[in-house]
């Protein structure tokens, strides 16, 4: 099993490696500038956003005990959307401390949305189906108030909701990977010391308690965290799909269920996926880019249907 996560591991290394390389081959000023403006912090970029979404999606399975729990479920996504659709309908090209509005708006509305659910988590009296129930009600009234904002929009706003609800990680210069780096590093660091009590909450609430785990301020730290990392990422990219579901099943077929092993390659194999799949996107479509969340969404699916196919067999 050692050898085995050693090889996964330095598989994520080349394909990281691959994907800064990928692409057709420059010389130099112009291919300098491609590669360290461009190519690097976009990789940089990629890997922070798909650590910090398998890393949340592994934990939210574990906390809601749900195989298809994800940072929607909570409503982080949906609550990022109609964030950025209030933002998009006021003015696209505003910005606040030198940030664009519609990430300020997403990343509040994200927070917003999770911070709901993470205070209904915190009671003593809540068990991890309410919380699941909980997140489902939020997401539900978000998605309703992001439908009546699109429809009080003009086709400008709809236009730029559409661009930015396909999620995307292209970027020009350190400033994405400067954003990111703090808030991403800062909760994958906190969620990876829960390892044991989530080993331990994995076994069922009750006996969890009888390990001595906090089980209200374990949900509220696990929920917290996760919602602050993924807000950050889809305030800057976008929704990406399907990253922070699939690989923690990935993770569980070729590595076991072990919360040890399962957090800390979760965050390294989603890394890779999710740069992978965007340089397949900067080159699936000669002369075109398509984004990085189609690419994930069209593998994330199959992927999905064909483990659930090999589990049951």
């Amino acid at each position: 099993m050692k050898l085995r996560t050693l090889l996964v591991a330095i598989a994520c290394v080349l394909l990281l490696l691959a994907s800064v390389l990928l692409g057709p081959d420059l010389e130099g000023a112009q291919g300098q500038f491609i590669v360290w403006q461009l190519r690097v912090p976009r990789v940089l970029v990629g890997m922070l956003v798909g650590a910090t979404l398998a890393l949340v999606g592994a934990v939210f399975q574990a906390l809601f005990q749900n195989p298809l729990a994800t940072s929607d479920t909570v409503g982080t996504t949906a609550g990022a959307t109609v964030g950025a659709l209030f933002a998009l309908a006021l003015d696209s090209s505003r910005t606040v401390q030198g940030l664009p509005l519609v990430t300020v708006c997403a990343f509040g509305g994200a927070l917003t949305a999770s911070l709901l659910v993470a205070s209904f988590a915190s009671s003593r009296a809540a068990h991890s189906s309410d919380v699941l129930l909980a997140g489902i009600a939020v997401t539900l009234a978000t998605s309703a108030l992001a439908s009546g904002i699109q429809y009080v929009s003009d086709s400008r706003a709809l236009f730029a909701a559409t661009q930015w609800s396909l999620g995307q990680l292209p970027q020009v210069g350190y400033r994405g990977v400067l954003l990111l780096a703090p808030l991403c590093a800062l909760c994958c660091a906190l969620l990876l010391l829960l390892t044991r009590p989530l080993q331990a909450f994995a076994l069922g609430e009750d006996l969890a308690h009888s390990q001595g785990v906090n089980v209200p301020r374990l949900r509220l730290l696990a929920l917290g965290l996760g919602s602050l990392g993924v807000a950050a990422c889809v305030a800057w990219c976008g929704p990406i799909a399907f990253v922070g579901l699939i690989v923690p099943h990935l993770v569980r077929r070729l590595l076991g269920a072990s919360y040890r092993v399962l957090l800390p390659m979760s965050l390294c194999v989603g890394a890779a996926l999710l740069v992978t799949c965007d340089a397949f996107a900067r080159l699936i479509v000669p002369g075109r880019e398509l984004p990085v969340g189609i690419v994930t969404a069209a593998l994330g699916a199959p992927t999905l249907v064909l483990l659930v196919a090999r589990g049951r067999r």
